[in-house]
């Protein structure tokens, strides 16, 4: 499947798909049919409807969406979305609040390079900037990357991390959810190698991957049976010839979007059965749950083939994570360095992505780490989604985190963002040679 036709073949299914969906809604949509005495047709172009918004949405970029928040003053601060730490492969991203000064918490919430865009996490900035200034990784659609950018592999995603970190300063609080909870751990550990110092204040790990057997799923289970040279065959494609990184290997957004769909197909199908007689019936709305979750979920992004191999072969396969014997560019990530960092780990009962047991494989690693300094929480009844974004978060997690922030936060009060300060990529150079405003 190594070639840039085949990619382009899926796109162009894609594309078939958004335009069978336009069609029928234009067709069966059409005034003259409006006195018909049948269903079907009201129902037609309802599909059509929900069918063309979901295969067009699986290629757009969705917009952060948000404008204000309301200060302390109880007045409405507009928000702006700057980037910081400009990179080939991803960004740091501050959210700007007008008009408020420095808070207390500065958090870095580590989004997942998984296959979706960092706005996945839109609803956890959206409920932490009220009490914290926020920054975020804004990971790149990796289709759109030059091949003349390079390779970019957990090697080079964990350095990343680690650049940031020490940019930000000590009296920082990270937030990592998911895929990248084992790197963002790593990456803790080589900062607390060089400079024991700049070690963050407190590190938050949601239900991630770190030791992928203590707790099988569908996808650990996948990836144990799937050999490396199998997965590279099946899973690894070439950009097409109409994207700025065309040539590039990726692992393809639309391809991991099959898969995550696959896992619960039922429960998909029924999501758009029902969208589909809500708008028939004139009863959906642009902005209703339906389209507020899938219009995030479905909005894809491809993954760099190195980046997908090395995680699935590395992490999952070999556990270098779980059994502490990770190296970034020859260096020894020894998670028993990190000593000043708080740790704390979250999971969800029914989480069928990182199953209970994968995080909490963490804190046994953390063998330099006062115990006083370990925390874990098991949310009752709560899946994958909801222990970051969902009702788990809003209701239950997010005060659990910020009362941990806060009894952790023993490092002097925050300057706020540092001017003249450069931000790295992990490898000492700076990133776009800007500095952070």
């Amino acid at each position: 499947m190594r070639y840039m036709m085949s990619y382009d073949l899926m796109e162009s299914s894609r594309i078939m798909g958004q335009w069978m969906g336009s069609t029928a809604k234009a067709l069966f949509g059409a005034p003259s049919l409006g006195l018909v005495p049948n269903p079907v047709i009201a129902t037609l172009a309802a599909w059509g409807e929900v069918a063309e918004r979901s295969f067009a949405r699986m290629v757009a970029k969705p917009d952060w969406g948000i404008d204000t928040v309301t200060g302390a003053d109880g007045r409405d601060h507009v928000v702006t979305p700057t980037v910081v730490g400009p990179g080939a492969f991803g960004d740091l991203l501050h959210f700007d609040v007008a008009g408020r000064s420095a808070m207390p918490r500065r958090i870095l919430l580590v989004a997942p390079m998984s296959g979706h865009y960092a706005t996945l996490l839109r609803s956890t900035v959206r409920s932490l900037l009220p009490d914290a200034d926020v920054w975020i990784t804004d990971w790149h659609n990796a289709r759109d990357i030059p091949v003349s950018a390079g390779k970019f592999d957990v090697e080079d995603y964990t350095a990343c991390i680690a650049g940031f970190l020490r940019a930000l300063g000590p009296d920082l609080h990270v937030i990592a959810v998911c895929q990248p909870v084992p790197l963002a751990l790593a990456a803790t550990a080589l900062v607390a190698a060089e400079a024991p110092e700049a070690q963050p204040a407190t590190l938050t790990l949601i239900g991630g991957p770190v030791d992928p057997n203590a707790a099988p799923t569908e996808v650990t289970d996948f990836g144990a049976r799937m050999t490396m040279g199998q997965l590279e065959e099946l899973a690894i494609q070439r950009v097409g010839f109409k994207h700025r990184g065309a040539g590039r290997m990726v692992y393809p957004g639309l391809l991991q979007l099959t898969s995550f769909i696959a896992m619960n197909g039922g429960r998909h199908g029924r999501a758009f059965w029902d969208q589909t007689i809500r708008v028939a019936k004139g009863e959906a709305g642009d902005h209703d749950r339906h389209n507020r979750f899938y219009d995030e979920y479905l909005a894809v992004m491809d993954m760099t083939a190195e980046f997908y191999l090395s995680t699935v072969e590395r992490i999952f396969k070999a556990r270098e994570i779980a059994r502490n014997a990770f190296h970034v560019g020859g260096v020894h990530a020894d998670l028993g360095r990190i000593d000043r960092t708080a740790v704390n780990v979250v999971e969800g009962e029914q989480d069928d992505i990182s199953a209970p047991g994968q995080c909490l494989a963490a804190l046994d690693l953390l063998t330099g780490l006062p115990h006083g300094r370990k925390a874990a929480h098991l949310q009752p009844d709560a899946g994958h989604y909801g222990i970051f974004a969902g009702r788990a978060w809003r209701s239950d997690i997010r005060p659990l985190v910020l009362d941990f922030i806060d009894a952790h936060a023993d490092v002097p009060a925050p300057r706020g963002e540092q001017r003249g300060r450069t931000i790295h990529d992990g490898s000492g150079r700076p990133v776009g040679g800007r500095t952070p405003v």
